[in-house]
């Protein structure tokens, strides 16, 4: 299975898919990730820019094509045996399969995805009795589901609404956020570490039990 994690400029699936970051689950020393150019007429939210710590500029200065780096992604995947991807929440599938479609790409990925929203939300039901719910809404982003899995979350946060960063911190990359969700992903079904990197937090007794 393939975790993957996308940067893209717009939340309305209008914008540019400029970055692809993904590990191969079974084998999590083989990683892609690549970077590629908008275009004319991506939509562009300034929180967008700011989590990831670029500049509209930088982004159209890219050498690559948003089509090249798929080529190249679908051409990673290909020896991987079980091709299904896992993801959270719904941006970074349908984001890959719009662009695939747009640009006249074969998709080459089962239309069935693994969403670590949902893994976790159903794991925390489990263990605490409820969903993770705030504002009357699912709470379960990628800092909860780190916090959920014991690990700390040092990237920067913003609000998509209002375009304001209301936390500091590391810029988002595709790769190291794939790399975060393999690991929480790891620690949800499975109950262990899967990359070094993470040895130093440990694994919360609740999901040891599971």
């Amino acid at each position: 299975m393939i975790v993957v994690d996308t940067e893209f400029t717009h939340l309305n699936f209008k914008g540019g898919l400029w970055q692809i970051g993904t590990v191969e689950l079974d084998n999590p020393k083989n990683t892609f990730l690549e970077e590629a150019r908008l275009e004319e007429g991506d939509e562009i939210q300034q929180a967008a820019l700011d989590v990831v710590g670029k500049t509209e500029e930088e982004l159209r200065n890219l050498p690559q094509s948003q089509k090249e780096m798929l080529e190249h992604f679908f051409k990673w995947a290909e020896k991987i045996k079980i091709k299904n991807l896992i993801c959270h929440g719904q941006w970074d599938f349908p984001y890959i399969l719009i662009k695939a479609n747009k640009f006249g790409l074969e998709f080459p990925f089962p239309h069935r995805a693994f969403d670590l929203h949902g893994i976790a939300q159903t794991k925390h039901m489990e263990i605490k009795g409820e969903f993770l719910i705030k504002e009357n809404k699912s709470w379960m982003g990628l800092d909860s589901v780190l916090g959920f899995c014991g690990i700390l979350d040092k990237r920067r946060r913003a609000d998509m609404k209002t375009g304001l960063l209301i936390k500091q911190g590391s810029p988002h990359n595709a790769l190291e956020d794939a790399k975060l969700e393999a690991e929480c992903f790891s620690r949800l079904i499975y109950g262990r570490n899967l990359l070094p990197e993470f040895f130093k937090f440990k694994i919360p007794e609740y999901l040891l039990k599971c």
